[in-house]
């Protein structure tokens, strides 16, 4: 079965700040290719996430599988 969900990077639109990259902590970015943002683990991303793709200021990070549904982090921890 195919992951649902990860980030979609729009290169057109994303200025390669790296800041995705650097919040993701679920391995989903290669770390390697900053500041560029390379999806290699988009099974490690969390389902209705949304933390890579808030701090994106050009709007360049969209994910497959979005449905409009966001985590509730206070219910999370």
């Amino acid at each position: 079965m195919s992951k649902s969900w990860y980030p979609i990077i729009d290169y057109n639109k994303c200025c390669e700040c790296g800041k995705c990259v650097n919040k993701c902590r679920q391995g989903v970015y290669d770390k390697s290719k900053m500041p560029k943002p390379i999806v290699i683990y988009p099974q490690g991303c969390i389902q209705g996430c949304h933390g890579c793709g808030n701090l994106c200021s050009e709007k360049a990070i969209t994910y497959e599988g979005d449905n409009g549904n966001r985590i509730n982090r206070r219910r999370m921890f």
